[in-house]
C-alpha cells in the first residue's frame, strides 16, 4: 500500500471531534489493584463492541463522493470488519470484508447484519491482504486496512483523547502510562500520537508478540513460524507495518507478552470487578497488569479494546 501522508496529532484531534459528533464517550471505570487506583477505558461498550469504529469512521468520512460510490474493501477477523460495515452503512457506502473462515461466528454474523458482503479465506494458506487488494482493484474500490493507514491510526487515537479528558475530570491528571492491546499497532500508535507525555506499553499474546520484539530490536520482526494457537483472534497479525512501528519506536514504547491463562484470568477479573464482558484480545492489557508485567503506578490507564466474545469460549474462560 502506498502511504500518501503520515498520521499526525492534529489528525487525531480532528478524528476525535468527528467521532464526538456521532458517538458518546465510552465509559471510564476506576478500580483498585493492590490498593492502586487504575483507570479502564471500556471500548468494549462501543456500538460494535470495539474501538475499531473510530478509525473506520475517520477513514470513510475522508472519502470524496466519487470514491464513496465505488465502495470499500477491508480485511479483518471481525472488529475492524464491523467498524467498516457500521460506518459504510451510515454513509451509504457498499462494503466488502475479507474474513478468515475461522472468524468468531458472532463477529461474522454482526458484519453481515450491518449490510456488508463477506468473502472468506483460509488463514493458514491464503493472504487476506492479497485477496482484498485484488477485490479493490477489480472494483475500483478503496482499500481500508485495519492498521496500516494514517486515517485509521488517527481515528483509533481518539480513544486516548477521550480517556485523558475523563481522567482529568476525575482529578487523576494526565495518564502516566497507557497499557494497550496490540495486533498491528493502530490503536497504540494513535494513542501514542494523541498523548505525547504518557508512556506507552503494548501487550500481545505469547508467540504473537512481534511488536514487542520489533521495538526491542529497533527493526520490524515478523511473527515466527508456526505461532501457537491463541484465543486472541483480533491480535493475530503476522507482521506490523512501518507506519505503526515508526510511531511507537519514536515514542520509545515498550512491549510485554501474556499467556493464555493470564488472559483468561483477566477476562474473569473484568467480569467480576467491572461487570464487563471483554474478549481475549481486549483483555491482554489488563492481563499484563494483573500478572505484574506492568508496574502499578498512579495515573495508570488500561485500554479494554473489545468485547465481542464467542459465548461458548467465554463461558469456559469464566470457570477455568
Amino acid at each position: 500500500m502506498t502511504i500518501l501522508r503520515q498520521p499526525t496529532r492534529a489528525g487525531v484531534r480532528d478524528a476525535a471531534e468527528k467521532i464526538a459528533r456521532i458517538l458518546p464517550p465510552t465509559p471510564l471505570f476506576i478500580s483498585e489493584i493492590k490498593g492502586v487506583p487504575v483507570a479502564f477505558k471500556a471500548e468494549s461498550l462501543q456500538p460494535i463492541g470495539a474501538f475499531k469504529i473510530r478509525g473506520a469512521w475517520h477513514r470513510l468520512t475522508a472519502l470524496d463522493e466519487g470514491a464513496r460510490k465505488k465502495g470499500v474493501v477491508a480485511f479483518s477477523s471481525g472488529n475492524h470488519a464491523q467498524g467498516v460495515a457500521w460506518a459504510a452503512k451510515r454513509l451509504g457506502i457498499s462494503a466488502t470484508i475479507v474474513m478468515p473462515s475461522d472468524a468468531p461466528r458472532l463477529k461474522r454474523e454482526s458484519t453481515l447484519a450491518l449490510g456488508a458482503e463477506v468473502v472468506s479465506y483460509d488463514r493458514a494458506t491464503e493472504s487476506r491482504e492479497a485477496i482484498a487488494a485484488q477485490l479493490a482493484e477489480a472494483r475500483g474500490a478503496t482499500l481500508v486496512p485495519s492498521f496500516d493507514d494514517p486515517w485509521i491510526i488517527e481515528g483509533q487515537g481518539s480513544t486516548g483523547i477521550e480517556a485523558a479528558a475523563q481522567m482529568a475530570a476525575l482529578g487523576m491528571g494526565v495518564p502516566t502510562r497507557i497499557v494497550i492491546p496490540c495486533g498491528g499497532g493502530g490503536l497504540s500508535a494513535g494513542i501514542a500520537l494523541a498523548l505525547k507525555d504518557s508512556a506507552i506499553t503494548v501487550v500481545e499474546p505469547e508467540g504473537w508478540d512481534d511488536m514487542r520484539r520489533s521495538l526491542e530490536a529497533s527493526w520490524i520482526e515478523p511473527v515466527g513460524p508456526n505461532p501457537p494457537p491463541t484465543a486472541c483472534d483480533s491480535l493475530q497479525t503476522l507482521r506490523v507495518s512501518p507506519l505503526t512501528f515508526d510511531v511507537l519506536s519514536r515514542r520509545d514504547a515498550t512491549g510485554v507478552a501474556v499467556t493464555e491463562s493470564e488472559i483468561a484470568a483477566a477476562q474473569r477479573w473484568a467480569g467480576e470487578k467491572l461487570r464487563l464482558v471483554i474478549e481475549p484480545g481486549g483483555a491482554v492489557g489488563l492481563a499484563a497488569v494483573l500478572a505484574g508485567k506492568v508496574k502499578l503506578e498512579p495515573g495508570l490507564l488500561v485500554i479494554l479494546s473489545g468485547g465481542n466474545v464467542d459465548l461458548a469460549a467465554y463461558a469456559k474462560a469464566m470457570v477455568a
